[in-house]
């Protein structure tokens, strides 16, 4: 259930994101705007609500730091990505990612996968691809910066996925997120002019999708996203999370009175059973050594 509700919030802030690229911020702009905004409000929000959540031992330091610089790049080859092709696209790219964990476990961690996950990553894929109507996105003829970075979107999203299921066997998944989103912003003012991007003019409504962004599309997606991790692994997870262009037709339904064509309904119900497949058939079994 976390990891669907994160979908929604990541749907809604693909397309706000897209909006603020139209009226002249850069994908660097953002990310730092973004990384250094998120880090602040959790770091203060755990400070407040419970300081022990901020408590980390010395030689868990690397690995924090390690996180922080995938999670950088997960906000920025993302944001990067949709600054040059259509959101669906990107999404559709990023939705690689289940593939690659279920490789991963396969591969260097001997996890079994059973014909039922396989068949659920399939489904989810397939799926994704008619909702964001991928028939019609000619993938292999968009921009090439934006295709290439799509793809090493995947690769470091499933990449943080594994790490921050590593690292929950210790901590708290807030924990996580809190010293990841730290790393990330201080990485992103060091590459981009340190906090430049807050000096820059943006109006009321652009600060208001910056915030929504930074609070609605970073720290409660990504909190929730690592709960699921916890909960029912990061295969699992990364396959729910597919529920995101999903949430985004229903969304652009009941907002913007888009009508889904046929291909498309036929597609979200594909990923929902597929998600409901992996979570019934998984869920019980999420701390064995083998996948549905």
């Amino acid at each position: 259930m976390s990891v669907a509700v994160a979908s929604f919030f990541w749907a809604t802030s693909g397309t706000s994101a897209k909006f603020l690229f139209r009226g002249g911020i850069t994908a660097f702009e953002l990310v730092q705007l973004r990384t250094t905004i998120a880090a602040l409000v959790l770091f203060l929000s755990l400070y407040i609500l419970d300081r022990s959540l901020l408590r980390v031992g010395r030689k868990d330091l690397a690995y924090l730091v390690l996180l922080g610089a995938i999670l950088a790049a997960v906000q920025f080859t993302y944001l990067f990505t949709i600054s040059l092709i259509p959101v669906a696209a990107a999404i559709l790219i990023q939705y690689l990612s289940p593939v690659m964990i279920a490789l991963h476990g396969r591969i260097l961690r001997k996890i079994h996968l059973s014909p039922a996950a396989v068949a659920a990553i399939a489904g989810a894929i397939a799926g994704c691809y008619l909702m964001v109507g991928g028939y019609n996105l000619a993938v292999f003829r968009l921009n090439r910066a934006g295709l290439l970075s799509g793809i090493l979107s995947a690769a470091v999203f499933a990449w943080y996925s594994v790490k921050s299921e590593d690292g929950m066997q210790k901590y708290s998944p807030w924990t996580i997120l809190a010293y990841a989103l730290l790393m990330a912003a201080v990485i992103w003012n060091l590459l981009h002019p340190p906090l430049q991007a807050f000096g820059a003019a943006h109006d009321l409504r652009s600060w208001g999708l910056i915030l929504y962004i930074a609070l609605f599309g970073t720290v409660l997606p990504f909190g929730l996203y690592n709960h699921g991790i916890r909960a029912i692994r990061a295969t699992y997870a990364s396959i729910t999370a597919m529920l995101e262009p999903v949430c985004a037709a229903i969304f652009a339904y009941a907002v913007l009175g888009e009508v889904l064509k046929p291909l498309q309904i036929a597609g979200g119900l594909l990923v929902i059973t597929s998600v409901i497949l992996i979570q019934v058939r998984g869920a019980g079994r999420a701390n064995t050594g083998s996948v549905v």
